[in-house]
């Protein structure tokens, strides 16, 4: 009988993404988790390289052509509805943070991610540049204005600099990796998405919120 090879496993969205040595650990990651990304790699350094890089691409999420351009958003009684809405929430500032951005026009989420230990601004910020960077990748995407309700958010991503002051740590190092990336995106990309500030005295809570407060 052949000796079983060990493998490694990538989660890249799940409960708690990083590089699992067993299937058990990373399967509770995953295992009922909407939009979980994960897989198996024979090497712990294919792995780590592999958690490093991009996850795999998601299907496209732009299922129609956006309408023509409306007025801007603050004229408008109601929200675009060619717009995606993005939110972060954070258990303890820091402490376990999650981000995700949600369709208006079909109320879909289409990414969402966590990490251990970070900052409800980090995930504001990486949530307005993941959609950015999905929606460049689509034919018509933009077309499609973010919503988002945090202004140090708007203004970082401006600035094309993530002004946290979150020193890096083992629990840390991923997420600022990505916040890293997330700049040299913004140095190296140009857009054409309106980045619009969600009135929640007008409003209420912008869509993609957790509800947890």
């Amino acid at each position: 009988m052949s000796k079983r090879t060990k493998k490694f496993y990538v989660v890249w969205t799940g409960r708690v993404p990083g590089v699992y040595d067993n299937w058990q650990e990373a399967k509770s990651q995953v295992d009922g988790f909407e939009g979980a990304r994960f897989k198996g790699f024979l090497t712990e350094e294919e792995a780590a390289e592999a958690f490093k890089s991009q996850p795999p691409p998601l299907p496209a999420f732009l299922t129609k052509k956006p309408s023509s351009p409306e007025p801007p958003a603050d004229n408008n009684a109601s929200p675009l509805k060619d717009a995606i809405a993005v939110d972060a929430a954070c258990g303890g500032n820091p402490g376990v943070l999650e981000y995700r951005g949600i369709t208006l026009w079909d109320n879909k989420e289409v990414f969402r991610r966590t990490f251990p230990l970070g900052t409800n601004n980090i995930g504001e910020f990486l949530a307005i540049v993941e959609a950015l960077a999905r929606l460049k990748k689509e034919e018509h995407g933009g077309k499609i204005a973010i919503y988002s309700d945090s202004k140090i958010a708007m203004g970082w991503v401006k600035a094309k600099k993530c002004r946290t002051k979150l020193a890096e740590t083992d629990e840390t190092r991923d997420l600022l990796d990505i916040v890293r990336r997330a700049e040299m995106w913004l140095a190296n990309n140009s857009y054409e998405n309106e980045i619009i500030k969600w009135p929640t005295e007008k409003w209420g809570e912008i869509p993609a919120d957790f509800g947890r407060k």
